[in-house]
């Protein structure tokens, strides 16, 4: 029972030490659908959780045997007016000094874990019912949206990509960036801030890893699972969401979806072929298609440089095709821990994670500038965005998460505004923008719980604040569980049918 503490113990530590921010719905996910996923961190939690564990029982043993050997004793001896009413030997032989011992390590073994991996939160947001979602949510398959021009759309998805890697100069927490390019990019196209500079998008509670953030900026809604006690089902992956890839099929848009990873991770295949019939490009499908030897695996399947130079192939093939399109990308090599760099890259800083991005900003530069040159460019918008905040703890001078912000910039728009600053909004915002910036028009300017930011209307953020919006995200929602993941009453119609 020792052991199994000890390793509950430096499981949290674990954790804490390797992750920044890290919700207990996101770690619960995560090890409920590990397929696909990458397993340098899981090999240096085996060995850090058993090997640590292992070393404190070895000691434990050693000191008790060196105590039974030794005779050692020390004895306690609590008095109560001169007399002694309990005497305890607190080394050998005690058998209450023993049960003590055992009530305080059960005590350490369970409290502990819980506090440091968030379960306390995640508890108290299952027992709190919100109305939330019935009062803000507006379910995007009834909006009229319509289009003046049918642009075609690249949305890149940055693995980690947060304004805090900006020069201080224009709003991040370095004197030198490590994205200049993108700094740059953010500067002279669209991008929407919080402050007078340039800045991004807050993080709210579930939206906070890849798959979470990918759902919430093309469906508008967090990703919540386990909710009163069902599970999430990547099979039946959020029935009732309705997306940006279904609003672009039905307006007579081919779907497409590129990652370097197995698509099946987190469940992002079935969500993007549930949601708008996205061909899907990953890891798999590069063997197949013979772009990579079946043997080959590097990083999360294959880096980010062949990832793009993948992309040039199918974008030059999808151009030529009559509909419109939308290619959708995901980027890994900025992923923690500490990134990926491959031959090209220039190690310029003293720290790694800062030159796997100093080098992912040069390969997102080069890819957009091929774009430009190419003949589909003049009716194609480009949005970039990162999926979340960076989960490498100790890599940001600040520890508060609502000092940092998600990076978003929009390229050759069909609209513009002057109204991007001072704009507090989150993930779920993304959605009805992209679709504004490639000439949509939308009924009331939102879909989900996200606003059109090129339109005047106030976002959720801006009119609950932060604190509010939070805490709604979390709590247990019965709109959210029959409406849009089909839990219970639908589930049963189902399976009758």
């Amino acid at each position: 029972i020792y052991y199994i503490l000890l390793i509950f113990i430096t499981f949290a530590l674990f954790i804490k030490k390797e992750f920044y921010n890290v919700s207990f719905e996101q770690l619960l996910f995560t090890l409920k659908n590990p397929e696909g996923g990458n397993f340098d961190i899981v090999y240096r939690g085996i060995v850090f959780v058993f090997g640590i564990s292992t070393i404190l029982l070895v000691i434990n043993i050693l000191v008790e045997l060196f105590i039974k050997n030794n005779d050692i004793s020390a004895i306690l001896r609590f008095k109560f007016k001169d007399k002694t009413f309990i005497k305890i030997n607190i080394f050998n032989g005690s058998l209450l000094r023993r049960i003590i011992t055992f009530c305080l390590i059960v005590i350490i073994g369970v409290v502990v874990p819980i506090s440091m991996i968030g379960y306390k939160d995640y508890a108290v947001a299952k027992k709190t019912k919100t109305s939330f979602f019935e009062e803000y949510y507006v379910d995007p398959s009834k909006v009229n949206i319509t289009f003046e021009e049918k642009r075609n759309l690249i949305f890149i998805f940055v693995e980690s990509l947060e304004t805090s890697n900006f020069s201080i100069e224009n709003g991040g927490l370095f004197e030198e960036s490590y994205i200049p390019k993108l700094e740059k990019i953010a500067e002279d196209n669209i991008s929407f801030s919080g402050s007078d500079n340039l800045g991004g998008m807050v993080q709210v509670a579930n939206t906070g890893w890849t798959v979470a953030a990918l759902v919430a900026q093309t469906a508008g809604i967090p990703f919540k699972v386990d909710v009163d006690g069902n599970e999430y089902n990547p099979e039946k992956s959020f029935p009732g969401a309705y997306n940006i890839g279904q609003v672009l099929e039905k307006n007579g848009y081919k779907n497409y979806f590129m990652m370097g990873s197995d698509g099946d991770y987190g469940g992002r295949k079935k969500f993007f072929e549930q949601h708008g019939n996205y061909q899907i490009y990953d890891y798999y499908y590069a063997i197949e298609d013979k772009y990579i030897d079946k043997d080959y695996f590097e990083w999360w399947g294959y880096e980010d440089k062949k990832l793009f130079s993948y992309a040039k192939k199918k974008l030059t093939e999808i151009s030529k095709n009559e509909e419109p399109f939308n290619f959708t990308m995901l980027t890994a090599d900025t992923h923690f821990t500490d990134g990926y760099m491959d031959d090209s890259c220039e190690e310029k800083f003293d720290v790694k994670y800062g030159n796997s991005f100093y080098c992912s900003d040069d390969k997102i530069s080069k890819f957009i500038d091929w774009i430009k040159k190419q003949e589909f460019y003049k009716n194609t918008t480009i949005v970039i965005v990162g999926d979340h905040l960076t989960m490498q703890n100790e890599f940001y001078p600040v520890v508060d998460k609502n000092q940092r912000f998600v990076y978003n910039a929009i390229i050759n728009s069909s609209v513009d505004t002057d109204n991007t600053k001072n704009r507090a909004f989150t993930h779920f915002d993304i959605y009805p923008t992209t679709l504004a910036a490639i000439g949509a028009k939308i009924e009331g300017d939102k879909l989900g719980l996200g606003v059109n930011l090129f339109s005047k209307r106030r976002t959720l953020l801006e009119k609950v604040g932060f604190d509010k919006l939070e805490e709604n995200m979390r709590a247990s929602s019965t709109f959210y569980n029959e409406k849009i993941l089909w839990l219970d009453i639908k589930d049963d119609k189902e399976d009758k049918e």
